[in-house]
């Protein structure tokens, strides 16, 4: 009966903050500031910081690590859809004041889709244990594919099989009608494009989410950690996103390092019946790799910023 409390009350609690974010903070179409951006990500980090504290008084040291390693693994990989995001609404040109909203829903798509993939995850292993190894092999070829893919992110909207299934059966606006999905013209209701940019961003994260999904099932199979982690990385997703949009090339080397930390989980979740890798040891390098491609990143990002200096005064000289 507790525990089913915990579930009933968990998922009440993330409605709250979504209707408070929407109602009461972002009820108008604004362009999201990015100091505004940076107070929201400190407010879910720190949510997520005390729940982590929760979960420590409530099941214990060990499950707050899983929770601690797992949030760092999904929030890290949710990084990788900022890239995503900015690429579709660049290739739309959607303007920055309904990028909000088109987040927020989103957002509230990726929650119902991962609870879902979760939960047959769940059921799947504790049916078919062997399954752990085809998430393993399919981590690591995930992640040496990562390593040696040369795009980031491509995205192909016109190649989209749910958007050109959606425009057989419902007629599209040709552009957009401030933030509403949808309108009236002459008695006949029309989807806008800001619906079509929604489908794709939560096509894309479909994507996504078949490789962060079995990632967390490499610290825990545990459902309310591995679903509760989940949630509190793509909540703050949103403010993360509005917060370093204009500083994606600060992250060059987080490609190289996801791409690790896939393998890595990948391997411990193939080694795991016969030579069990700790979870404190599994945070650490999952917060070490993370470190040291950042600041990796800034580095290369400075370095750059110092060598292309001197050439653009010359050619204003010239």
């Amino acid at each position: 009966m507790q525990e089913i409390l915990l579930w009933v009350g968990f998922n009440i609690f993330v409605v709250i903050m979504l209707l408070v974010d929407l109602v009461i903070f972002h009820r108008k179409a604004h362009e999201v500031s990015i100091k505004e951006a940076l107070i929201w990500s400190g407010v879910w980090i720190a949510v997520s910081l005390i729940f982590n504290v929760g979960v420590y008084s409530w099941y214990g040291h060990e499950s707050a690590l899983q929770f601690l390693t797992g949030y760092l693994i999904e929030k890290s990989l949710s990084v990788d859809n900022l890239f995503v995001f900015l690429v579709i609404f660049s290739y739309f040109k959607v303007p920055p004041r309904y990028q909000h909203k088109v987040l927020f829903w989103g957002i509230l798509g990726a929650l119902i889709m991962r609870g879902t993939l979760i939960l047959v995850g769940v059921t799947l292993i504790a049916k078919f244990h062997w399954i752990l190894y085809v998430f393993g092999l399919f981590l690591v070829f995930t992640g040496i594919k990562m390593l040696f893919q040369k795009e980031l992110a491509e995205v192909h909207p016109e190649r989209n099989i749910i958007v050109r299934f959606f425009k057989k059966f419902f007629p599209v606006t040709a552009g957009y009608h401030e933030e509403k999905f949808f309108i009236k013209v002459d008695h006949k209701r029309y989807a806008t494009l800001l619906l079509i940019v929604l489908l794709v961003i939560e096509t894309t994260d479909l994507v996504f989410a078949l490789d962060s999904i079995p990632a967390i099932f490499a610290i825990t199979t545990d459902p309310f950690i591995v679903y509760t982690s989940n949630v509190f990385a793509i909540l703050g997703l949103r403010s993360l996103y509005f917060a370093l949009a204009g500083l994606m090339d600060l992250f060059y080397y987080l490609k190289h390092g996801l791409a690790f930390i896939l393998s890595f989980v990948g391997v411990k979740m193939l080694v795991a019946d016969f030579f069990p890798i700790h979870i404190g040891i599994a945070l650490g390098v999952v917060g070490g790799v993370l470190a040291i491609s950042v600041i990796a990143s800034i580095v290369r990002s400075r370095k750059g910023v110092r060598l292309e200096g001197p050439s653009v005064k010359s050619s204003k000289d010239h």
